[in-house]
């Protein structure tokens, strides 16, 4: 065997541009940014670069795009801020990414290495600020070592489970110049499953009679989501999915039984009870999905457990497997898709009445709650109009009940929320998979409170001519917050109370285009109004404080409290 010996002798470049180049090498076409004067050598790199540069107006919206990047495309979004208050600003995208499994490269300015240690400008130690937040935080202290430390970035980023990567550049270093070798293109290893593990799987599914299986986590794809779905069917086995992870299965699927969110559907979570084996492919069963850790024993599930996780780390962490599979979902897949029918009639009765479960729970018509905006007509629309491929991005609050309970997920990559729970989340998603798809419909769904936490990324979208859709639901208040305390502390309204802007106004403001919406019959109107501009757009839509979830209302947990 022949092998190939590189035998190009590297040339003298600025440190920065060595950085690029590794980013260029690894992969990436989008970086999203605030720039800053501790980092102007990568800055300078980027303009002869074919990598798009995505200018935020604040990190924390910069690194929630750079998720989201990572989210659609599997690959490492990279967000680049500057020292201190730029990288604490970026932090909740850092904890998205974590808690998601998504892989995310945050670089971060550094003040100058002879000025360590003296509490300078800005000066900040993030190994110890990230180090528990993210699975690997360095400094580049050797201009030579850039290669090596951007291969390890993401490789890191992106094996196991994906997650964060925090490297500090020391704004001296990225200033020198360096005779340096570029590193290979980043590859990620797979483990497959044991041929012993297949044929026990396997045994375990033909066993049992009352089989589920909850789909969850990262390293997904749309060949992979698709096969599973065939495997699902051939075998009769119901399918959840956890906490807004559910583009892994389409709601049309003849096995989809419900996503495993807040507010859960009743009797999913008795059907997950009365299981007989759990197949959990990719996930974690965390504390929402798993509904506080109570629909399976912790540590010993009284379900047989399969549990398939690309990191080993997790498997048995929580609950103990009766199968522990370390591998990705999309190496797992293609391991068992051959497996032999298990299916019976009495699992496929069973698998019919959860789908058909299901269809009821999220049919949007069967909802009416006082005001003259109805929700459940607005997605009824939604569900209408936006194509198949339409990409909904949220962040968090109960406005979006509205959208995990009655949007109907058809295809893989088309949601965007996270699993944190972080609010401010949807509107720099949109803006970043805009970017990322610019001939997709992108709509943002998001409550007042929420909007308003990154709600300057609008700008963001006109300056770049994004025409994303935000559905802004304006209820004046704190609303999911507002919800416990009517709970908790009955007629006692403390810090929940919103006094808001005229949205529209402020769409206009920016270049984009806004409306008022305050009735159903004002909706659908608005909504192509918006569409046919060819603008970013936000509609202002008036929603009845009292309407707090699509199933009570603030007075009804006023009087239960």
């Amino acid at each position: 065997m022949t092998v190939a010996v590189r035998t190009a002798q590297p040339t003298p470049r600025l440190a920065g541009h060595v950085l690029v180049d590794q980013l260029r090498l690894h992969g990436t076409e989008h970086v999203f940014c605030v720039p800053g004067e501790s980092y102007l050598p990568v800055l300078d790199g980027l303009v002869d670069a074919d990598i798009q540069v995505t200018v935020c107006r604040q990190e924390g919206g910069a690194a929630i795009m750079a998720e989201a990047y990572g989210k659609l495309t599997g690959r490492p979004g990279v967000c680049l801020v500057t020292r201190a208050p730029g990288a604490t600003n970026a932090f909740a995208g850092v904890h998205i990414a974590s808690q998601d499994s998504t892989p995310l490269i945050l670089l971060v300015g550094q003040v100058d290495r002879a000025m360590r240690d003296r509490e300078a400008f800005q000066e900040m130690d993030y190994r110890a600020v990230f180090g528990s937040q993210v699975k690997w935080a360095a400094e580049i202290d050797q201009a030579e070592r850039i290669p090596e430390y951007l291969s390890r970035a993401f490789h890191v980023a992106l094996s196991g489970r994906p997650g964060p990567v925090v490297l500090a550049l020391p704004e001296d270093m990225l200033s020198e110049t360096v005779t340096v070798a570029d590193a290979r293109p980043c590859h990620v290893p797979e483990t497959l499953p044991p041929d012993s593990q297949i044929v026990a799987l396997a045994d375990r599914l033909a066993e049992a009679q009352r089989p589920l299986a909850i789909l969850g986590g990262s390293r997904w794809d749309a060949r992979s989501v698709q096969a599973f779905g065939v495997f699902a069917e051939r075998h009769a086995l119901p399918v959840a999915v956890q906490f807004r992870r559910q583009m892994l299965c389409p709601v049309e699927h003849p096995c989809f039984i419900g996503d495993l969110g807040l507010g859960a559907d009743p009797r999913l979570l008795d059907a997950i009870r009365e299981s007989d084996l759990i197949l959990a492919v990719g996930g974690r069963l965390s504390e929402v999905p798993s509904q506080g850790y109570t629909l399976l024993g912790v540590p010993n599930p009284s379900q047989t457990l399969v549990h398939v996780h690309p990191d080993v780390g997790e498997l048995n962490r929580v609950y103990q497997a009766d199968i522990a599979m370390a591998c990705a979902p999309g190496t797992w897949v293609r391991a068992i898709e051959s497996l032999a029918s298990t299916a019976t009639a009495a699992r496929r009765h069973r698998c019919e009445q959860l789908h058909a479960q299901r269809l009821a729970w999220s049919d949007p018509s069967a909802i009416e709650h006082p005001g003259a905006l109805q929700m459940g007509r607005v997605m009824a629309h939604l569900n209408a109009v936006l194509p198949e491929d339409a990409i909904l991005a949220n962040g968090a609050g109960n406005y979006a009940t509205w959208l995990h309970r009655f949007y109907r997920f058809r295809t893989y990559g088309t949601q965007l929320a996270p699993t944190s729970g972080s609010m401010g989340y949807g509107l720099p998603a949109a803006v970043a998979a805009q970017r990322l798809y610019p001939d997709r419909r992108v709509v943002c769904m998001a409550g007042d409170g929420c909007f308003m936490m990154h709600g300057q990324e609008f700008a963001t979208a006109v300056q770049y001519g994004l025409p994303i859709l935000v559905i802004l639901i304006d209820n004046g208040m704190f609303g999911t917050i507002r919800m416990h305390q009517e709970r908790r502390y009955p007629g006692r309204v403390s810090a929940t109370a919103l006094r808001n802007p005229d949205f529209a106004a402020y769409a206009r403001a920016f270049g984009g285009h806004g409306e008022r919406v305050e009735t159903t019959e004002e909706f659908a109107p608005a909504l192509q109004r918006a569409l046919d501009s060819g603008l970013p757009a936000i509609l202002h839509c008036l929603l009845d404080p009292e309407v707090i979830t699509p199933t009570t209302t603030l007075s009804r947990l006023r009087q239960g409290g």
